[in-house]
């Protein structure tokens, strides 16, 4: 691992249940000399990458905002997804998701809530493993075989729970059976009592960069009304694919990298 690895690995340990960090902390977190953890300390908060609070703690910085405004106003999936599922939360009644491929899980980019939406959907920013539930399914149905293969050995035992194949060969068939029908389908994989339904995303090139997906809590919603919204799911999939493919903000957007 790079130094430079190294340094941006410390933006890692802020989550929502840990925002606040001792540079003592930082320290014992890293496992590098004390000396190279304040540089790489000092670094990030001069990017404003990490800021300064109370008792020589630090907090996420202010740069880490304004990147995100640029990516809201210039990333493809974000800028061509967000009307989409908009309108298919009108029109279905029921909350959507999209997301993207982001190196083994999945990222989601945006939400578009139904007022009945279910408690503790995904929300912008949030990482899930690339193993369970619709979102993740149907990304995996179209990643090529080598990275597949690379997914499998990591996660067999979780690809196993949620009915993706005890071994290779069935893992490969159940992904090909889900490919073919050009959809994935999930029920409290990730979430208890939640329903959902995804469709591809793809680029220029035909790669699949994430999904759009439609949720409902089975508790609030018959699974014939749910059924009856997939072809609008498909259409919204295959509508927000058109729209990055003919993006004027890049010239191809490259599918993101599964490590």
């Amino acid at each position: 691992m790079s130094s430079l690895d190294k340094m941006l690995n410390l933006l890692d340990v802020f989550t929502p249940a840990a925002p606040v960090w001792a540079t003592e902390d930082l320290i014992r977190y890293a496992g590098i000399p004390a000396s190279t953890c304040y540089r790489y300390i000092k670094s990030l908060h001069q990017a404003g990458l990490l800021a300064r609070v109370a008792n020589g703690s630090y907090v996420l910085g202010p740069r880490i905002m304004e990147m995100d405004r640029t990516i809201r106003l210039c990333d493809p999936v974000y800028i061509a997804g967000t009307p989409v599922i908009q309108k298919l939360t009108a029109d279905s009644g029921f909350s959507s998701l999209l997301c993207i491929l982001f190196s083994d899980s999945i990222m989601c980019v945006q939400q578009a809530l139904a007022p009945n939406a279910p408690s503790a959907l995904f929300t912008r920013g949030q990482r899930r493993p690339l193993v369970a539930g619709a979102s993740a399914k149907i990304i995996l149905a179209y990643l090529p075989v080598h990275q597949l293969r690379s997914i499998f050995a990591k996660h067999r035992k979780s690809i196993a729970s949620v009915g993706l194949g005890a071994d290779w060969d069935g893992f490969r068939q159940n992904l090909k059976q889900i490919r073919q029908q050009g959809y994935a389908r999930s029920f409290g994989e990730y979430n208890a009592g939640i329903l959902s339904v995804a469709a591809p995303l793809f680029n220029r090139a035909g790669d699949v960069l994430g999904s759009l997906a439609l949720v409902a809590s089975a508790g609030t919603t018959s699974e014939s009304a749910f059924s009856a919204a997939m072809p609008l799911v498909l259409d919204a999939g295959q509508r927000v694919s058109e729209l990055i493919s003919t993006s004027a903000n890049v010239v191809d957007l490259p599918a993101r990298a599964v490590g």
